[in-house]
């Protein structure tokens, strides 16, 4: 059955109606090789639907998952090392999931995973479009005067990066908790920033990116992304 082109866009989970519709005006959208227009109807079941030269049932055919990745694993699907990889912790997923970006072996939380290349290279895109956000746990003292250093542009192993949002969440007498959101993801970043400031870190969990939050998701369990997220993610790309 033929369906306008924007709801067969919104259906894939890819973008909403909206954004669908400015997809279609951009002359992004194809069908069967074809350059749509705005009012264009198509059948999903027949006609091959794409944007950007990319297939939306090979989109929906794709698995993507969050993983609350514990301390003490390595972000690869195999270590020569004989470490303990996030690999070992979703092979139930039922497809072949690669990690997005990295996080150290000491560091834990949010780690998205995917089979689709081109979601992968969308989150991780050096624009730094796309926000990273860290509970920071710190001990001892966390002065004023560091947390002016941790909020600058510092230079990390010879780049200046772009200034973190730093906010205090709790004090107590042995430390802090801080929530630090950046932009770039430069290798142990967060933990270069803290050792530039003089900060005592002392656990580092990852449990925000971009537009997918970590919640409630219990360590070393994974879920799969929901159609509404990733439909926010692909229509927070095309504005």
């Amino acid at each position: 059955m033929k369906e306008r082109l924007q709801k067969i866009i919104s259906s894939s989970g890819y973008a909403s109606r909206r954004a669908g519709e400015e997809l279609i005006r951009a002359g992004r959208v194809t069908v069967n090789g074809n350059v749509a227009s705005l009012g264009d109807m198509a059948d999903p079941d027949t006609d091959i639907v794409a944007v950007d030269g990319v297939s939306l049932t090979a989109v929906s055919r794709r698995t993507y998952i969050m993983l609350n990745k514990p301390r003490g694993y390595v972000t690869t699907m195999s270590d020569e090392k004989g470490r303990k990889c996030v690999a070992e912790l979703v092979r139930d997923v039922g497809a072949r999931v690669y990690p997005v970006g990295r996080l150290d072996m000491y560091s834990e939380g949010l780690l998205i995973m995917t089979d689709d290349g081109d979601f992968a290279n969308r989150l991780m895109h050096p624009s730094g479009v796309e926000s990273k956000t860290y509970h920071a746990y710190i001990s001892g003292e966390c002065s004023d005067e560091a947390l002016r250093l941790l909020r600058s542009p510092l230079v990390i192993d010879g780049y200046k990066i772009s200034p973190a949002k730093v906010t205090v969440l709790s004090r107590d007498p042995n430390g802090a908790l801080l929530e630090i959101c950046i932009h770039e993801g430069r290798n142990r970043q967060i933990r270069k920033m803290c050792e530039a400031a003089g900060i005592k870190l002392i656990r580092l969990r990852r449990v925000a990116e971009a537009n997918f939050v970590l919640g409630s998701l219990k360590t070393g369990h994974w879920r799969h992304l929901t159609r509404e997220e990733l439909q926010v993610f692909f229509e927070n790309q095309t504005e």
